[in-house]
């Protein structure tokens, strides 16, 4: 059986084929810019002619959907129609609810379409505190988190633990349609800040912004009607869209999720 990756280098791709290949999966890793590894190929949404040898001999498939669209539908309809050997796919959806994006909607039941099918619904991400992610950059450059979620609290959750669920729902029986992922325990950015300040040292605050401020603050790193939907997911937050926690993590695994304070502490520098 072979399992094609998509965002194969990416903040769950990559935990994903290393947990993949410890089982002595089959694996093809795609991604735009792929490694000279034997088990890497290029992969691109906006190139069909990638879609193909990609998808050659796969049977069941992780999806991560393209980046930063409220339409993923034109590019991604292209590949599942390349896609008749594929049984499962497993997409990485979220547990946000973007508004305005009915081609999201449109994904998940084309997705749900296919033989076996499951759907991954995390909280946030906890490597949006690393790397280029706005929320990273701010606290690296000005010890400040800024958010229009107020004191609304998400179930944070490490994308290894992502992909160690996907793992098993890729290589299980026949998966649930969908998993609601998150961490052990629901943090407000006003707590995750307190808490990197009491791991690291080094004082972070939050500031609270307007939904129209945090628009203009995305728009600086992403498309204006992406940067529109995420500045409203952070006011449904607010309201306590995602203040909630599941066990799936820990049922799927048999360990439980990684802490947010573990997480900072492995993140130090």
């Amino acid at each position: 059986m072979r399992i094609l990756i998509t965002g194969g280098t990416g903040n769950t791709g990559r935990p994903l084929a290393a947990a993949l290949r410890a089982r002595g999966a089959d694996i093809r890793v795609a991604s735009r810019h792929p490694r000279s590894a034997a088990d890497h190929v290029r992969f691109d949404w906006a190139d069909p002619a990638t879609h193909g040898p990609a998808l050659e001999g796969v049977e069941v498939a992780y999806l991560v959907p393209p980046l930063a669209t409220l339409e993923p539908m034109p590019l991604v309809e292209p590949f599942l129609a390349a896609a008749s050997g594929v049984r499962r796919v497993v997409l990485l959806g979220s547990l946000a609810v973007l508004p305005g994006a009915p081609g999201i909607v449109e994904l998940e039941r084309a997705v749900q379409r296919m033989p076996e099918s499951s759907i991954l619904r995390p909280s946030g991400f906890m490597q949006n505190f690393l790397g280029a992610h706005p929320v990273a950059t701010g606290i690296r450059e000005r010890g400040e988190i800024v958010s229009a979620s107020g004191p609304g609290r998400l179930g944070w959750i490490d994308a290894e633990d992502i992909a160690a669920v996907a793992a098993e729902v890729l290589t299980g029986p026949a998966p649930a349609r969908e998993h609601t992922l998150t961490g052990p325990e629901t943090l407000s950015y006003s707590a995750a800040a307190a808490i990197i300040t009491e791991v690291t040292g080094r004082p972070v605050r939050y500031t609270e912004v307007s939904v129209d401020e945090q628009t203009r603050r995305l728009s600086a790193f992403l498309p204006q009607p992406y940067s529109r939907a995420l500045a409203a997911v952070d006011a449904d937050i607010r309201r306590g869209s995602e203040d909630r926690t599941t066990s799936v993590v820990e049922d799927l695994t048999g360990r439980p999720p990684r802490s947010f304070r573990d997480f900072v502490a492995a993140h130090m520098a």
